[in-house]
């Protein structure tokens, strides 16, 4: 696959599955169940969206010189400045729904960036190490999909322990039918042994 055009469709369409895997874990939970804590440090489903939505900002706008349109609407360094986790759940005064539209809004942002330029465009990223600034779009949104992919991975492991779902998608799992229940004492007692 030489063609830059082809490298570009296929790094857009593994970002925006990873966006989709990631507002589907969402799907069906109350506010309350988006916001609780899950994991000693606090992880929690609408906080992975909100820090998403913050990172695509950043890396399909400031790196590319492009302005966020509603820049109340990101957390600020002055916000994790007071907070260093401050991307990393809902406020009283912010919904889940509003942070998942507000994702969907990023999403518009950064393919516009990704559409506008070639994947060798040169951008500069203000918060990395001054001697690998220098990044291209390519490097970018490959950074990005790694990056989000991680956090699809977390959101999965949460939404599994809330109520059971997994897989890959909405109503197309890519888990085997499997008596989970049983597995599960297998796999404990092959760990009791050790």
């Amino acid at each position: 696959m030489s063609d830059p055009g082809a490298h570009k469709a296929a790094l857009r369409q593994y970002l925006q599955e990873c966006r989709e895997a990631l507002l589907w874990k969402l799907d069906g939970l109350t506010e309350r169940d988006l916001r609780m804590p899950r994991t000693p440090t606090g992880t929690n489903l609408i906080g992975i969206v909100k820090h998403m939505a913050n990172v695509e900002i950043g890396y399909f706008g400031d790196t590319f010189g492009r302005e966020w349109p509603t820049p109340q609407q990101r957390v600020s360094e002055a916000d994790l400045k007071a907070d260093p986790q401050a991307d990393w759940y809902a406020t009283e005064s912010e919904t889940c729904d509003e942070i998942v539209d507000l994702y969907r809004r990023v999403w518009a942002f950064a393919d516009a960036t990704i559409e506008e330029l070639p994947l060798d465009a040169v951008g500069r990223v203000p918060w990395w190490s001054e001697d690998h600034q220098q990044v291209t779009l390519a490097l970018v949104m490959v950074h990005v999909i790694v990056d989000l992919a991680r956090h699809v991975g977390h959101a999965d492991i949460v939404r599994e322990e809330i109520d059971g779902a997994a897989g890959l998608r909405a109503g197309s799992s890519n888990l085997p039918q499997q008596d989970w229940p049983a597995y599960v004492a297998k796999l404990t007692r092959l760990a009791e042994r050790f």
